[in-house]
């Protein structure tokens, strides 16, 4: 079973073993608008916490998507090439952004779970 973590920027990360999928949140989506092209990392590149990791662009402005924790990028989600849009109809689902194994699973501590993330946006 994954548990789901939240940041501060807006991103989720479904967590299980020591592989994070990482999206961005509904709210996120909804701020920006009608995705047009996602900017997807390479697979195998180190992140750092906080690196740009994903650029998401709408029809209003482009975005930074932040590696939430240390790991390496092992997989990325292709569909979005085509298909951005999926970050809009299932930001928290099938338009995720990429999968990355966790380097330091303790940096999840200082993430937030559903509800201290509803009280973020609230």
């Amino acid at each position: 079973m994954a548990t789901i973590y939240y940041t501060d920027e807006h991103e989720w990360l479904s967590v299980e073993g020591d592989t994070a999928t990482v999206g961005i949140t509904n709210y996120a989506q909804e701020q920006l608008g009608d995705l047009v092209f996602v900017e997807l990392p390479d697979v195998g590149k180190s992140v750092s916490k906080g690196d740009d990791t994903v650029v998401v662009e709408s029809v209003k402005a482009a975005s930074d998507v932040y590696a939430p924790v240390d790991g390496e990028i092992t997989e990325v989600n292709e569909s979005l090439s085509a298909d951005p849009s999926l970050v809009n109809s299932a930001a928290e689902g099938d338009g995720w952004l990429f999968k990355m194994k966790l380097s330091d699973a303790s940096q999840l501590d200082g993430l937030m779970d559903k509800a201290g993330y509803d009280a973020h946006v609230a």
